[in-house]
């Protein structure tokens, strides 16, 4: 699943070694959606992803992530794990003028009328 969103909130990183001897990271972010509702969604990287994809707070992403979801003592956990972050394409500041001519300016003559004198009138 993909989702596309701005990073508001860097929650931390945690590590530690598993009950097997293998050490273990994660990192997790809170990504805030670009609808007419925002939803806030938190998410984590895992093991070498943690470091893979550094993220910072305002960065602008496509999240690609899996829904997990494990039972622990009757009750049940979701999680959001992210395995690939891309940066979004840069956009045209909101100020930034369109390229069009400007009011009043003189639009320059068709290609095919450029060297041909003959059909003025004057």
């Amino acid at each position: 699943m993909e989702v596309e969103g701005k990073i508001i909130q860097f929650i931390g990183e945690r590590s530690g070694v598993s009950k097997a001897g293998n050490p273990w990271k994660t990192k997790e972010y809170v990504l805030e959606t670009k609808e007419s509702y925002p939803r806030k969604i938190a998410f984590d990287f895992f093991g070498d992803r943690a470091d893979q994809y550094p993220l910072n707070v305002g960065d602008e992403i496509r999240l690609s992530f899996d829904i997990e979801s494990r039972e622990y003592q009757g009750r049940w956990f979701t999680s959001i794990r992210g395995w690939k972050s891309e940066p979004l394409a840069a956009t045209a500041p909101a100020g930034a003028p369109d390229p069009v001519a400007p009011i009043g300016s003189v639009p320059p003559p068709p290609a095919d009328a450029a060297g041909s004198d003959s059909d003025l009138p004057f």
